[in-house]
């Protein structure tokens, strides 16, 4: 990745947006973030838009302005949105910026963020339904040579700033705010087996990813095994350090992920059209995601709300 490139990262100040702007910056790039709000500790310049909402001048506009040599698309978050939010994120983003990169003149590299979930025929669930049509909508364009685009289709991706509404956000939340020991979890039945990826793995696939001669292909990033989601809890639970009962039980609120069973990708492809292979492991990935939460800046919130699958 060349020293003084030009990066432009939607959704970059969200859980993985964050990460993928971090690893671009310490390849010496000049990186700018786009998101609805500037949180406290953003470390880059911020660009405040909607991009949901925004009309089509102002991502033109913005696209002008930046120059960016590599657009990064880390939109299309779930957590906590209506199957309505989820559509206009994770479908209508896509369209609308390769329909604003076709008017553009400069033709930067666009690296789509896209979901293993996008696999199925047809998709199992509304988020991965959403997500396939974004990365349809990239493919469109590039083949029309209207983009030059690259899908990378994240496996479940974990690591520090994993969101709260995420399993072990939620595990995590209800050991920091037990109020007996052993603390006691509950949560629905842990049948589950998927594919993990480090979110810094995840990150470091995207800087691949814009220097690969791999445009127009969808390449699946993750570890390439499928992880009992119970054995990840168990981890998360050791690492903590806090006494605790897993307990599993079937009335536990259920939410869409709990329709996704297994969930485990090939990671050749990405060694041959990227370079790229996962290298952390999943007890570094756990452990990082609890010293972030535990390290004082996540103590004192709210009780947690009731943990799902996910």
């Amino acid at each position: 990745m060349a020293a003084g490139r030009r990066v432009l990262v939607l959704g970059g100040t969200g859980f993985v947006g964050t990460h993928v702007a971090t690893a671009f910056a310490s390849a010496g790039c000049r990186v700018s973030v786009v998101a609805r709000h500037r949180p406290d500790d953003v470390a880059h310049h911020f660009i405040p838009v909607d991009l949901t909402t925004a009309r089509d001048a102002v991502l033109a506009d913005l696209l002008a302005a930046e120059r960016p040599d590599v657009v990064v698309d880390a939109t299309g978050s779930s957590w906590g949105l209506s199957a309505a939010e989820i559509t206009a994120r994770c479908a209508g983003v896509p369209r609308r910026l390769t329909d604003a990169l076709a008017r553009t003149r400069r033709r930067p590299r666009l690296v789509h963020l896209g979901s293993v979930l996008e696999h199925g025929r047809p998709p199992p669930t509304h988020y991965g339904r959403a997500k396939l049509a974004g990365t349809a909508a990239v493919l469109s364009a590039t083949a029309a040579g209207d983009v030059a685009g690259v899908v990378l289709r994240l496996a479940n991706v974990i690591g520090p700033g994993l969101p709260r509404g995420s399993l072990l956000g939620r595990v995590a939340d209800s050991l920091l705010t037990a109020t007996r020991s052993p603390a006691v979890v509950r949560l629905f039945p842990l049948i589950a087996e998927r594919d993990y990826v480090d979110v810094r793995d995840a990150a470091e696939a995207a800087v691949a990813a814009a220097d690969a001669q791999a445009v127009g292909r969808v390449v699946d990033i993750g570890r390439g095994e499928a992880v009992p989601v119970r054995s990840l809890v168990r981890l998360l639970v050791d690492v903590s350090g806090v006494p605790a009962t897993v307990v599993e039980q079937e009335d536990a609120v259920r939410d869409w992920r709990s329709q996704v069973g297994c969930t485990r990708v090939d990671p050749g492809p990405a060694r041959e059209a990227l370079g790229w292979r996962a290298h952390r492991e999943l007890d570094e990935a756990v452990r990082a995601f609890w010293r972030h939460v535990a390290g004082g800046s996540e103590r004192g919130r709210r009780p947690p709300p009731p943990v799902t699958v996910d």
